[in-house]
């Protein structure tokens, strides 16, 4: 996360410090390590060593008043605007900010403890200010827009020319144009926003720190793994209840715990719980801050002059509007749902043996497995040993290496936020230094629950060359001293996945910083991460997964992972479309108030959702939507790029093999290097020569595949 992430104006950029940059106001604040140029090796690094709490706000108001008097050196210019002086010290404005904020952005994703959290609260709606600040200066907009409208304009490269229209598409979005009196509305509303925003992430993490399921005897532990128990324990130790076994209210430690546990009352236990954070009444209950996200959210679309907030959130988005996402949605809603209830009467019949229940959410993934053992002799446990942590992050490093030619070393001596984190330098092909790769694997109190991919430091070259620093974050339960972490192929997934955003990143190669990376569409930017899974399953990386004993994954093993690779994709396209489509149409009611229960059963039922899943993401934890703005009115851009990775990756199968070099360098090239320097349409039509055709995402779910078909862009 950096301040790109909150700044849609992608005022921001971690490089070194501008020129015009302003000295700090005072001593205290210059002593003050948060403020400080990044020290050591490797262009400098985070100091993660010397980060105290209590540094954060004076840390950030100083940042933020730095960067006010950078703007206005800008927007104050007597010259007349010019790429060179506009543009060029935009990209190099807010250094030092950013330099704090991206301390800020780890701390409230990783080591949010109340002190911290009391800090979050107090600066969020502080720093929504700020960004308005910058964006409603009213110089300063009509600087860029005279650039914007100059036939000069068509002199500057092609790179020039898209960042002049980022900076006023996004200023423009963002209420440039307004009234003075509505631009001081909406700055209101943004600030509002920012702290819900914030309220909402505290609250779902209390629910996930307080609430977690305590087994008592043996006998409670039946189906679990000797890892999961292991583990359970350890968890009880660590929450004083040494004795008792503790499923922590994670998505790592849940998930194993419905797959496996036999005793299905405490499955449902243990489902309630983890589906019901967020939406417990009192003072963490996440419903009345959704209410009111909902209705600031319709107020800021309507002064910026759109129908509904998704109409405003998808107008620069490769959907460009909620009719083009929904039209995806439910294309791939139909054919999911009838698979689904294929794949349940099949389920009953097994369950049918075990009592005769009709199934529901909580026996799922426990019947699921059934079902996976029934039809294809393959039991998933039997896949986790081979899946040691420590081998899946070395099969992502070989697998990087063929595709980008991209090697790690291990780096020793630098600063860490947790002892738990490991640090790579990561090297091209000609061996010349790209970036460093962070990792922390490991669940811990005061972290938020997932995984996910920051940016510490965004490569740029256009004020010398700056190199990446990226991260991956899990949460892994770790394993007893001694003992090797393994995961389940969900989570191998999961890793490749984040690997690939880190590895957009690193094979970033633009001038501005404002484009570089990750700094694209909301629906194009997980198309990389999710096109990098392909390369899990892999022959060549399938070599890298061994057991504790240094014995391969058996052959056999492999090709029933192969023959089952299409069952229960229905059951993940459920329940992440029903998410896509309930937060698509939460944003299309506009000013009409949205009560989360209500709303949420009966845009379900609408649907027909079955009654043996629930949504991904129920309303009261759907943090992707209510702890910021990123994927508001745009979860569905999982769906769209998983559409583009499909396809994509069928580039690959026609050069005959995973790793083609010329199709590796293309993509590359097309899609990995350029960040947002191109539309993100034409980017992927640079790489396929094509538009992207839906037939391999079908394909590869297991589903009907028309004689004709085609992803709308």
């Amino acid at each position: 996360m950096n301040f790109h992430t909150i700044l849609a104006a992608s005022l921001m950029a971690a490089t070194a410090p501008a020129a015009l940059a302003a000295p700090v106001a005072s001593a205290a604040q210059a002593a003050n390590p948060l403020l400080a140029k990044w020290a050591g090796p490797y262009g400098g690094v985070p100091a993660f060593d010397t980060v105290q709490i209590a540094q954060f706000k004076p840390a950030l108001e100083a940042a933020m008043a730095e960067n006010l008097r950078e703007i206005d050196v800008i927007a104050n210019n007597p010259a007349p605007p010019t790429f060179a002086n506009t543009f060029v010290p935009l990209e190099q404005s807010g250094r030092t900010l950013n330099r704090v904020y991206t301390y800020f952005g780890i701390w409230s994703s990783n080591l949010s403890t109340p002190e911290f959290q009391k800090v979050e609260e107090e600066m969020s709606p502080k720093l929504s200010a700020h960004q308005d600040k910058i964006v409603q200066n009213e110089k300063l907009f009509r600087r860029i827009d005279a650039i914007y409208n100059s036939p000069e304009k068509a002199k500057l490269t092609p790179e020039q020319q898209r960042l002049v229209w980022v900076y006023w598409n996004n200023f423009t979005q963002q209420g440039a144009k307004l009234s003075a009196a509505d631009k001081a509305q909406l700055s209101q509303v943004n600030q509002q926003l920012a702290g819900l925003y914030t309220k909402f992430s505290q609250n779902q993490l209390w629910d996930e720190e307080h609430d977690a399921l305590v087994l008592d005897s043996q006998a409670q532990l039946a189906g679990l793994s000797p890892a999961q128990i292991a583990s359970a324990a350890q968890e009880g130790e660590r929450r004083g209840m040494k004795g008792k076994w503790v499923i922590a209210n994670t998505r790592s430690a849940m998930e194993p715990f419905l797959t496996n546990a036999t005793d299905r009352g405490l499955r449902q236990k243990a489902f309630e719980i983890w589906t019901s954070r967020g939406d417990h009444p009192g003072e963490h209950d996440n419903n009345p801050v959704v209410t009111q996200v909902l209705q600031l959210r319709a107020q800021k679309a309507k002064l910026l002059g759109y129908p509904t907030y998704a109409h405003w959130h998808l107008a620069d988005t490769m959907a460009k509007t909620p009719d083009n996402a929904i039209n995806l949605m439910m294309a791939a809603w139909k054919p999911a749902i009838a698979q689904v209830k294929t794949d349940v009467a099949d389920m009953q019949a097994i369950a049918a043996k075990d009592g005769g229940f009709k199934i529901a959410p909580w026996d799922y993934r426990f019947y699921a497995e059934k079902l996976r053992k029934a039809k294809y002799d393959l039991d998933m446990n039997e896949v986790k040993p081979y899946l040691q942590l420590d081998h899946v992050r070395d099969a992502m490093f070989w697998a990087a290496g063929q595709l980008y030619g991209f090697t790690f070393t291990p780096v020793k001596g630098l600063p860490v936020f947790n002892p738990d984190m490991t640090v790579y330098e990561v090297k091209g092909r000609d061996g010349k230094h790209v970036g460093l790769w962070y990792f922390d694997p490991y669940a811990r109190p005061g972290k938020s629950s997932g995984a996910w991919m920051n940016e510490y430091r965004t490569q740029s070259n256009f004020d010398g060359p700056i190199a990446t620093i990226v991260s991956n974050n899990a949460n892994f339960v770790k394993a007893q001293p001694g003992e090797p972490v393994t995961i389940s192929f969900i989570d191998a997934e999961t890793m490749f996945h984040e690997f690939g955003h880190a590895l957009h990143g690193l094979n970033s190669a633009v001038h501005y910083p404002s484009l570089a990376g990750t700094s694209t569409a909301r629906d194009f930017v997980e198309f990389p991460s999710q096109f990098n899974e392909h390369f899990l399953t892999t022959p060549e990386v399938m070599k890298f997964l061994v057991n504790a004993k240094g014995e391969r994954i058996p052959q056999a093993l492999v090709d029933k992972i192969k023959a089952a690779q299409t069952f229960n994709q229905a059951f993940s396209v459920v329940e992440a479309q029903a998410s896509a489509i309930v937060d698509m149409k939460m944003h299309l009611a506009g000013a009409t108030p949205v009560e989360p229960h209500a709303f949420e059963k009966a845009t379900l039922a609408e649907l027909g959702m079955p009654s043996e899943i629930v949504m991904r993401h129920r309303i009261p934890q759907f943090g992707h939507v209510f702890s910021g703005e990123g994927y508001a009115a745009g979860y569905y851009g999982y769906l769209w790029a998983e559409v583009l990775d499909q396809d994509a990756y069928q580039a690959f199968v026609e050069a005959g093999s995973p790793w083609d070099a010329a199709t590796a360098k293309r993509f590359h090239d097309m899609i990995l290097s350029v960040g947002n320097t191109v539309n993100p349409a034409a980017a992927y039509r640079n790489f396929r020569g094509r538009d992207p055709k839906v037939d391999a995402w079908l394909k590869d779910k297991g589903f009907p595949v028309p004689a004709a078909t085609a992803a709308s862009n």
